[in-house]
């Protein structure tokens, strides 16, 4: 299926937002995940499902100085 995260097109099997963060290898702490333009709580990754054509947005934090 095709997602579009973070503004390009994605080609993905996962069918939930759990899925595509460890199908991209992303860790769960520090991360943010709006589906659609709604911000998805950690404790609905795992059913939270994904379909043909949604807007994913992954954000994750990073330290600096």
């Amino acid at each position: 299926m095709i997602l579009i995260l973070n503004g390009q097109p994605y080609d993905t099997a996962a069918g939930t937002v759990a899925q595509l963060l460890n199908e991209k290898g992303i860790a769960a702490e520090g991360t943010a995940v709006a589906v659609a333009e709604q911000v998805v709580p950690r404790s609905q990754w795992d059913t939270t499902t994904l379909s043909e054509g949604a807007s994913v947005e992954i954000l994750t934090a990073v330290q600096g100085g």
